[in-house]
Parts: structure tokens; C-alpha cells; sequence
């Protein structure tokens, strides 16, 4: 019998506990062309980004065949919503109103897709909107409202994600104006080196109660550097014991942003302890 060697295994033959646990980053527009084809060898199951225009540009047949093929060969989703050039607790009525259509139009690929969590980018910035924070929170809070219960209503929970936030307190407010069975926390913890410049211990357990997703990638507070899980200085090891401990269960996805990054990044999960997860 031939040996084979990791370079001939599929990642699925390689990791088949953490890859049944885990999302792995995968921008829409490169998901439909090449991208998929890696996916469905390897078995990876993708968190659809949807940046850019292709909420805009693709047509729901060009939706549904990547939803076709990831369901024929039963693989589970997530979804990125976009961020880029969005307000979603904009002063101006206009800007508003777009990041609202364009956020929602992604309810309409739920039926598609029937993704496990839907992650968006609370979005916002202290040095932007500190100066009228209450009025950004309630319309924040009405942009968020607007998704998470439909969302909800198919299934699907909305999880709002950290980015230049740097401490927990205006996921509190939000979440504290929704109902919580309807959106979560989103735990990005690269995000809290790179740009709150504190670890995870400065948002949970503040946010433990609402916590349902994580994005794992690393760097070494010297930016958003996306590198694999042990290549930076995040306190992955303390994380995890930490949700071990206390029962909490979230969703994961690997932010790798090449194949390489992502082999990296289940080489080194493959020899931490996780937290049991659910299978997805």
C-alpha cells in the first residue's frame, strides 16, 4: 500500500474535528469562480463575504448555484455582510438609507444559503461619533433592528462584530435595545490587538452573554495583519480556556487570507485545546 503524505491528503483527511467546527474566509466574488473548487476538495465550509458590489452586481442565479453545490455536498455557511463605506448609525438621512438597503438586501439570499450567522461590523468610530452618541446609538440600533429580526424569523442569528470599537460598552447599548435572542457578539480577536490595542479579557465577560461567533486570526498589535492563529502574540490559549470554563459555545471562522495562512492556522488549532463547539 502506497504511503501518502500530507501533501496528498485532503485538509478534511488532515483535520477532520476542527474542519467539521470551523468557517474559513471566502469573498463572494472569488468564491464563485475559482475559490469554490478549493472549497468543496478540501471540504472547507465558507464564510461568504459579501464586500463590494456583488450584492448589487450578481444575479441570484449566480447566488444560488454556490448555494447549490456547497448544499450537494453538505457543507454549512456563514455570512460576512459589507462594511466598507457604510454608516449604519449615519447623521445624514441619505447615507442612512443607503447602508440600509444594502445591508438588507442580504435577507434576501437567506433562503439561499441558510447561513448559520450573519456578521456585520457594529461600525462605530469614538473619533466620529462621540460627539453625538446617543443619536448614533438609536439609529444604529433601529439599522440593526431592521435585520436581526427578520433574520431571526428565518432562523438565523445577526452577530455584530468588533473592529475600532475599544471596549465593550457600545455593543452594550445595542444590545441592551434589542431583543438578545436576535443578535449576538462577534468576537474578532485580532481586532482587539490591532486596533483596541487590549486582549480579550477587556470584552468578556462583559460580552459573554451575547457572544456566538468568533474570527480567529493573529498579528502583533502593529496592525490588522490577518496572520495564522500563533503566528502573533493573541492569547489564544487563555480564550479558550476561558469559554471552556465558562460553557460557552460559539461558531468559529479562520480570517486566512491564503491557503497557506489556513493550513498555518489548523496545524496550530490542532495542538491547542478548544472549547467544545457546535458541529456545523
Amino acid at each position: 500500500m502506497t504511503e501518502r503524505h500530507d501533501s496528498d491528503l485532503t485538509l478534511a483527511e488532515r483535520f477532520p474535528d476542527l474542519l467539521s467546527r470551523l468557517f474559513a474566509s471566502a469573498p463572494f466574488e472569488l468564491l464563485r469562480r475559482d475559490l469554490l473548487k478549493l472549497f468543496l476538495r478540501h471540504r472547507l465550509q465558507p464564510e461568504i463575504g459579501l464586500e463590494g458590489t456583488c450584492l448589487y452586481d450578481c444575479t441570484r442565479q449566480e447566488f444560488a448555484a454556490v448555494a447549490r453545490a456547497l448544499q450537494q455536498a453538505d457543507l454549512s455557511c456563514t455570512m460576512h455582510a459589507p462594511f466598507a463605506d457604510l454608516a449604519p448609525g449615519g447623521a445624514d438621512p441619505e447615507i442612512l438609507r443607503a447602508t440600509r438597503y444594502k445591508l438588507e438586501k442580504i435577507l434576501e439570499l437567506i433562503e439561499l444559503f441558510a447561513p448559520k450567522v450573519i456578521v456585520c461590523h457594529l461600525g462605530y468610530e469614538d473619533n466620529k461619533h462621540s460627539f453625538d452618541y446617543p443619536s448614533w446609538i438609536e439609529r444604529a440600533a433601529e439599522t440593526w433592528r431592521r435585520l436581526a429580526e427578520p433574520a431571526d424569523a428565518a432562523g438565523v442569528r445577526l452577530v455584530l462584530e468588533n473592529t475600532y470599537e475599544t471596549d465593550p460598552a457600545t455593543h452594550l447599548e445595542i444590545f441592551n435595545r434589542l431583543n438578545p435572542p436576535d443578535v449576538g457578539f462577534c468576537l474578532d480577536v485580532g481586532h482587539t490587538l490591532a486596533f483596541a490595542g487590549n486582549s480579550w479579557r477587556d470584552w468578556l465577560p462583559a460580552l459573554a452573554p451575547w457572544l456566538g461567533h468568533l474570527h480567529l486570526h493573529d498579528n502583533h498589535g502593529d496592525g490588522d495583519r490577518h496572520l495564522p492563529v500563533g503566528a502573533g502574540r493573541f492569547d489564544f490559549a487563555g480564550l479558550f480556556d476561558y469559554l471552556r470554563r465558562n460553557d460557552l459555545h460559539p461558531t468559529m471562522t479562520l480570517e486566512a487570507f491564503s491557503e497557506d495562512d489556513l493550513v498555518k492556522s489548523l496545524e496550530a488549532l490542532s495542538s491547542m485545546e478548544l472549547p467544545e463547539a457546535p458541529e456545523v
